[in-house]
C-alpha cells in the first residue's frame, strides 16, 4: 500500500529505497546481535543445566565397556530365548538313537531345552559383546558415527569367529558378518 498523500493536492512522496547492504549487516554482518537460545521460544520444554552426576552417568553409559556389557546381557537373553524356541520346535529333542520308538519324557525334553538355551545364550552373548566393543572402538578411533563403523566391526567380529576354523573360514566370516551388519545398519538408519 502506498503512503497517503501529505496534503490535499500534493503527490505522494516515494518511499525511501531499501538499502540491502544495511539489511545484510543486521542479518549476517557486524551489527548482527546473537540470540540466546531458549527452548521455550521454539515451543520446547526448558530444562535446567546438567549436574556433574548426570554428566558422569552419561559418560559411563557412552563408554565402550558399558556398551559391551549391555550387548552381552542382551545377547544372553535373546540367545536363551532363541535356543529354547528352537529346541521346542526340534523333533529330535530328547531322541535316543538306541531306541528310536521311545517317547522322551517331559523331564528329558526340558533338560535338552535348557541345555540348548544356555548354549545359544552364551554364544549370542559373546558375539554381541565382541561386535559392540569393536564397533565402539572403531567409532572412537574414526571419530564418526556412520555405516562404515558397523561394517568394519562386523568384518572384525566375523573374521575372529571364523578364523578358529581356518583362514578361509575367517575371510568368509568377515565378509558375511560385514554384509549382514551393513544390511541391518541400512534398515535401522
Amino acid at each position: 500500500a502506498a503512503p497517503p498523500p501529505s496534503g490535499p493536492g500534493e503527490p505522494a512522496a516515494p518511499p525511501p529505497p531499501l538499502q540491502y547492504s544495511l539489511l545484510l549487516q543486521h542479518l549476517v554482518g557486524d551489527k548482527r546481535q546473537p540470540r540466546v537460545w531458549d527452548p521455550a521460544v521454539f515451543g520446547g520444554i526448558p530444562c535446567p543445566p546438567k549436574s556433574e552426576e548426570q554428566k558422569m552417568v552419561e559418560r559411563v553409559m557412552e563408554s565402550c565397556p558399558f556398551k559391551a556389557a549391555l550387548a552381552c546381557v542382551g545377547g544372553f537373553v535373546l540367545g536363551g530365548a532363541f535356543g529354547i524356541f528352537t529346541a521346542g520346535i526340534d523333533t529330535n529333542v530328547g531322541f535316543d538313537p538306541k531306541d528310536p520308538y521311545r517317547t522322551p519324557t517331559a523331564k528329558e525334553v526340558l533338560k535338552d531345552m535348557g541345555q540348548r538355551g544356555i548354549s545359544y545364550a552364551k554364544n549370542f552373548a559373546i558375539v554381541g559383546a565382541m561386535f559392540s566393543c569393536t564397533e565402539c572402538v572403531v567409532e572412537s578411533y574414526r571419530g564418526k558415527s556412520d555405516w562404515k563403523n558397523s561394517v568394519i566391526s562386523g568384518c572384525i567380529t566375523g573374521g575372529a569367529i571364523g578364523f578358529r576354523a581356518g583362514l578361509k573360514a575367517g575371510v568368509i566370516g568377515c565378509g558375511g558378518f560385514a554384509a549382514f551388519s551393513a544390511a541391518v545398519d541400512y534398515y535401522l538408519r
